[in-house]
């Protein structure tokens, strides 16, 4: 029978949508392993991958979308290939997407995306997350359930992150259709990794956003698109209107997905931890606490990569110019060296936030605050007009024996379907609400 750590985490299934055994199994290894048979690190240690995080010196996230078991379009010799990285930087997956920049283009680029998730910007796209999450969980609880992630958490973040960039209502359905269609980044569907397809969602809605970008500058308006249109580097200079097209249309397509996942698994953990709905009820500010251990145990993303570009050191272990380390932050997370109980879920557990499920250093999620607020919201009113929250049992089984289905992606943690029952609060007039939603006919 083949060893845990020898099974291969890019292309076999049942690890990919349950990886935590399998990483378990190569941290019994050490926080640092080269797994029998493949040519890249794995870090499981949460040291160790801040240790790396944090060192944008002496590794690229060049091959943080294309992962590390992906080979390098080029041999590495000696003990610096960052001139190779930039020679062949074009033939990596994502090459040219932020998520892969490094140095002064990555600090470029990132400061007109730091713009966007400013706190008084935030606050002002708060009206609408709490209007469409009132208006979204008001529908599915006159209609006693729904399906999680198709009907509530993906056109929730989609229109919370279209409304914050400003898209036109009239195309926020198009890219809602796009996006639902899609399988998720990291995913073993060869088509989701061709860039140039014209039917990948970028493609598509990159095309949208040059519209509107071009627009927006020989039409200013009083929008966001109008102030990312004319938007200026640090030195004065002027962006190429292609890269902010491709950081809107990325910004776009990852942050929708990664909040969806984050809504689902929470509400998984609301429905199966004995107790919490009670305790989030009595005490909703509770939940910012509850979204921070979810993402310890379940963050939305299960992964990262780097390339080391120098010679350099982790964890005590040489690491060669040209070495592909697989970052596991969902094992990080779960270190016990760092973590009391790991496996276990603390309402209360201290420093938390501490965690790296949204990354860290100079490529840390820029979109962790917008995550963060719109579920805060939402889940707000899923436990305000609800009186209980559970999972069907014909699809999921029962509490403590459920059968739940992940995405089979090397790169996002999140569960594709999530059907639940949803029992209406006292105080909330389910008939009036289905006859005001529309749902019912006089």
């Amino acid at each position: 029978m083949q060893a845990m750590e020898e099974r291969d985490y890019f292309t076999d299934y049942e690890i990919l949508k349950d990886p935590y055994a399998f990483f378990e199994a190569i941290r019994a290894h050490g926080p640092v392993y080269q797994p029998p048979g493949r040519d890249y690190l794995i870090v499981t240690g949460f040291d160790e991958t801040l240790e790396v995080l944090k060192n944008t010196v002496d590794y690229s996230a060049i091959i943080g979308l294309q992962g590390a078991a992906a080979p390098l379009p080029f041999e590495p010799s000696g003990p610096d290939i960052t001139n190779e990285v930039e020679a062949h930087r074009d033939q990596f997956l994502g090459g040219d997407l932020l998520v892969n920049y490094d140095d002064e283009l990555h600090t470029k680029m990132r400061s007109l995306l730091n713009k966007l998730f400013t706190p008084s910007r935030l606050k002002a796209n708060e009206q609408f997350i709490e209007e469409y999450s009132d208006k979204i969980v008001r529908e599915m609880v006159a209609k006693g359930g729904c399906e999680m992630i198709s009907e509530v958490a993906t056109p929730f973040v989609t229109l919370v992150i279209a409304d914050l960039l400003g898209v036109p209502a009239e195309d926020r359905q198009l890219f809602m259709d796009v996006i639902e269609a899609a399988p998720p980044p990291g995913s073993l569907d060869a088509g989701q990794n061709d860039f140039s397809s014209a039917t990948h969602p970028l493609v598509v809605m990159g095309g949208y956003f040059a519209g509107y970008i071009q627009d927006r500058r020989a039409n200013p308006r009083e929008d966001i698109l109008t102030e990312f249109a004319h938007s200026t580097f640090p030195d004065g200079s002027i962006p190429d209107l292609n890269e902010l097209v491709k950081m809107a249309t990325f910004l776009f397509g990852a942050g929708q997905d990664t909040s969806a996942k984050l809504l689902g698994n929470s509400i998984r953990y609301i429905t199966d931890q004995p107790g919490l709905q009670a305790k989030l009820r009595a005490d909703p500010s509770l939940i910012p606490q509850l979204l921070e251990e979810v993402l310890r145990l379940e963050g939305s993303t299960k992964q990262t990569a780097r390339l080391a570009r120098r010679d350099t050191r982790v964890g005590g272990i040489e690491i060669p110019a040209g070495t592909k380390l697989l970052l596991s932050l969902a094992a990080a997370n779960r270190d016990p060296r760092r973590w009391d109980s790991p496996e276990d879920f603390k309402l209360d557990r201290p420093r938390i936030k501490e965690h790296v499920a949204f990354g860290r250093g100079k490529h840390v999620c820029a979109g962790a605050p917008l995550a963060r607020v719109e579920v805060r919201v939402i889940l707000e009113k899923f436990l305000a007009l609800t009186s209980d929250i559970d999972l069907d049992e014909t699809v999921h089984g029962p509490r403590g024996n459920r059968d739940l289905n992940y995405d089979a992606s090397f790169i996002v943690r999140g569960l594709s379907e999530l059907r639940v029952k949803l029992k209406p609060a006292p105080r909330v007039d389910l008939t009036a609400l289905a006859y005001g939603l529309g749902l019912k006919e006089d």
